[in-house]
Order: C-alpha cells, then sequence, then structure tokens
C-alpha cells in the first residue's frame, strides 16, 4: 500500500482543479502496476468526480449543480450558522468526497478524454484542500537509477 497526499489551493466557489497529473505522479511513486487508487478529500464543501475537463462541459456541470442547489433559495444551514454557504455542502454531499480509479500497466484505467477533478464549493475567495490518495494492489519490479 501507498498512500500520499495532493495538496490543491482553488479559487473559491465553482472552481474545478485538474488534478489528474498529481494522481499520476503518484501512481508512478508507488510501483503500483495493477490495482486501486484510491483518493478522499478532506472537507465538507468539496468534492471529487471525473469529467472531460472541457470549458463547455465544465460550464455545463456548473449550472447543473446550480439547479440542484441554488444560490438564490433559503438553507436550514444557514439559518443556524449564518455562514451562506448551505448550497456548498448540499452540492459536495450530491457529487461526493471520495473517488476510485482501477490501474493496469502502472497506468490510470481513465478513458481518452477523462479527468480527474477537484470540485470547489466553498463560497470563500479561495481553500487549500488536502486529498489523501491510497493506492493499492501489485508492484512491478523495482527499477534503480544507479548504474
Amino acid at each position: 500500500m501507498y498512500r500520499t497526499v495532493i495538496a490543491v489551493d482553488t479559487k473559491g466557489e465553482g472552481d474545478i482543479v485538474n488534478i489528474t497529473g498529481e494522481v499520476e505522479k503518484a501512481l508512478r511513486e508507488s510501483r503500483v502496476t495493477e490495482g486501486l487508487v484510491h483518493l478522499f478529500v478532506t472537507g465538507s464543501t468539496a468534492a471529487l468526480t471525473t469529467i472531460e475537463h472541457e470549458p463547455g462541459v465544465l460550464s455545463d456541470l456548473k449550472r447543473s449543480l446550480s439547479l440542484l442547489a441554488p444560490p438564490d433559495i433559503p438553507y436550514a444551514h444557514d439559518g443556524k450558522w449564518g455562514d451562506g454557504n448551505g448550497r456548498s455542502h448540499v452540492k459536495a454531499a450530491i457529487v461526493g468526497p471520495s473517488l476510485t480509479i482501477p490501474a493496469g500497466k502502472g497506468m490510470l484505467d481513465c478513458g481518452t478524454w477523462q479527468q480527474i477533478v477537484l470540485l470547489e464549493f466553498d463560497i470563500r475567495p479561495s481553500r487549500h484542500r488536502t486529498i489523501t490518495c491510497t493506492i493499492v494492489g501489485e508492484q512491478g519490479p523495482e527499477t534503480s537509477s544507479r548504474r
């Protein structure tokens, strides 16, 4: 088993950060060739998913989530805490905080256009997010850089 942390700074509500490269790096470092990559974002106002990281579909995703949890309706959370981010918690719960991706031949088994993204829903202007990356599976032969 291999475990690491991926740190991400976001720009506030609606930010979608492509973390595919960081996850691929962790998989290489783990030396796992066949197995599973599990990701978990800490916090209740962010989520993880896969999507084609293209402006049109990212805009569609944002619009669709805003229809599910619009900014202009009352939320009981806001009434209790007064922080205005009830919709942030709802969106994060709908998408979810974790994601598992199979790995084969030392690579993520993602589709051609499928990218791993962190979705920021918090209404604050920026957040520092921590994603725990746990990789389990069979390791390939160890390679050495010594000659």
